[in-house]
This record gives structure tokens, sequence and C-alpha cells, in this order.
């Protein structure tokens, strides 16, 4: 009996020792550069913000947020990789919203609510379907008389597998009863290439696709939103054309799952100051984005009622992994 109390005396001696250890890391934090990885490619408009607002969160921090671009895998392989990371807070990942369908379409074994630490929510993408200038189709009327006409004829490209522009895309065929090809990219970066070398007839993508826009190489035939862009009033949205859709796909910044309640605070103040620094809104409005605010517990919330409208989704496009 006497060692067996000895032994319980000395383990908890040692977590004694460890909790003054665990708290000055914490108060510690950031001793050293933080790395934040994207899900799309270097040049897009998701990679132009978040460069800012890093570079902001660098300033206010006092160590380097350095971005690491991990595109492919509809979005995902950030989230993926903070799975296998340290729950420090060095390692951050972008959260796009195809992370709350990976369950319902590929066989994973973690849990996109419970095993994020949810920081902050920081913006949301304005979306819109585009076409080449010299196309033929000229609006929305003429997109869907000629994919009726040319059942899975009508090339268009997204930035994705099971992304946002991609699901949106399919539930509007679903709709309309269309059927169209759909082609895949890594980003909107990849994207544009494609649509402005004429590999595809259009493209699903948020405003990265503007400068082609103003340049008069492509035309804007429908935008997502709750009400038109003021860069493009001309192009309606999907509720003006009879389709009762918003799309405009909310995304923040994520950690490891046991990242400490202290460095998580700490991080969502720096983020949460870097947002509302002119050059981060500024950056956003090139792309018609604006600030897009959550705090971690309703970050939280939305993760957990975004994994129940994903799953209703994914099981309405009949895209659900086989059991």
């Amino acid at each position: 009996m006497r060692r067996r109390h000895l032994v319980h005396f000395a383990a908890a001696a040692v977590a004694a020792q460890a909790l003054p250890s665990l708290a000055q890391q914490a108060g510690s934090f950031p001793s050293k550069p933080i790395r934040l990885l994207i899900a799309f490619p270097a040049g897009g408009p998701t990679d132009i913000t978040m460069r800012q607002l890093a570079e902001n969160a660098s300033k206010i921090l006092g160590q380097p947020v350095v971005i690491e671009n991990k595109p492919g895998a509809g979005g995902t392989l950030p989230a993926t990789q903070l799975q296998t990371s340290q729950p420090d807070g060095y390692t951050l990942a972008q959260i796009p919203l195809g992370v709350f369908r990976l369950p319902y379409t590929t066989k994973i074994n973690w849990d996109p609510v419970k095993d994020i630490s949810y920081i902050i929510n920081v913006t949301g993408y304005a979306f819109g379907l585009v076409v080449p200038a010299d196309s033929p189709i000229k609006n929305w009327k003429d997109f869907v008389e000629y994919a009726k006409a040319n059942p899975g004829k009508l090339s268009y490209g997204s930035t994705g597998n099971l992304t946002s522009p991609h699901l949106t895309m399919e539930l509007i065929a679903q709709k309309l009863g269309l059927q169209l090809n759909h082609i895949p990219y890594k980003g909107s970066a990849d994207l544009m290439q494609a649509i402005g070398g004429g590999h595809i007839m259009a493209a699903a993508d948020s405003t990265g696709f503007a400068p082609l826009v103003q340049a008069g190489k492509l035309r804007v035939i429908n935008t997502w939103g709750d009400k038109r862009l003021e860069k493009f009033p001309d192009a309606p949205t999907l509720k003006e054309l009879g389709l009762d859709m918003v799309q405009n796909s909310p995304f923040g910044i994520g950690a490891p799952r046991g990242t400490p309640p202290e460095v998580v605070q700490k991080l969502h103040d720096a983020f949460k100051k870097a947002m509302e620094d002119p050059s981060y809104v500024q950056a956003l409005a090139r792309y018609d984005m604006s600030p897009m605010y959550m705090s971690p517990s309703q970050y939280t919330k939305f993760a957990q009622d975004t994994f129940a409208t994903e799953k209703a989704l994914v099981d309405k496009l009949g895209l659900a992994k086989p059991n």
C-alpha cells in the first residue's frame, strides 16, 4: 500500500512540474514562425487575400506567419494535414466548406467538427459563372438552351471536385434537368488559364475571373450572392433567374484538436485585428469579398451546422461514398 502511495505521489509531482511548462509555452507563444496552409494555388483570390491577412497578423504576433499552398483534393489537404500536426499553434490551416463534405464522399479516420480547433472565420467568396467574350452563349438563357439541346457537351470548369462551385453547378443542373460536362482544376489561377485558352466553354469560380472580364476576355452570365455585385451590375443573381440559391462559402482558420485555449485566443485576437486593417479589407474588395467574422465559439457552431447541411446536399446530388 505504501509503495502504491509513493508511485501516485511521484506521478502527481511530475504532472505538477509539467503544468508550469505548458503554461509558460502558451504564455510565450509565439516564439517561432507560424505556418498557415492554404487550400488553393498561388496567384488566386484565396492566396492573395490570405497573404495580406498573414502579413498583418505577423506584425501583431511578432513572428512571421508563412503561407504554404496545398492545392488539390477539393481544398481539403490543409485540414487533413492538421491531423498529423502538433497542437501547439504553429501549424494552422484554411478551412474551406469542402472540408465538411469530406466524410460523406471519402473514407477518412477523423471528424471535421471534433478534430479541428476553430479559431476564426475571416471571409467568404463572391461566385459567378463566366464564358469567353466571343462565345455564342451571351446570357443564362443561352446557356440553359445550349445545355438542353446538347446533353453532356457543355463543358464547365471549377476549382476542384466537390468544391462549392462544382456542387452549386451540379445542384443547378439537377434543378433544371441539365447534363453538363464538369472539368475540375486545382484552383482559380489554373481555371482561368483553361478558359482563357479556350479549353472549356464556361467556368464557375469566385471573382478571380474579374481581371479577364475587365480585360474584355470573359463575360459574366450570373453571380451567386444575395444581390448583384457592384463590379458586374449587369449580371443577374441566381435568385433573379428563378433559382432560390445563395452561395458564398465562408472560410476561416483552424488548428489541430487539443491546441491550448490560451493559444487559440491569442491567434484569434491577432487575426481579428489583422482582419480590421484597411489593407486586408482592400485586398478582399479586389475580388468583391468582404470580412465575415466569427469567433471561436461561433465558428465551431457554424462547423456543426454546416456538417449537417452539407450531408443533405451530397445526398441530394447522389455523391455520397458507397458504404
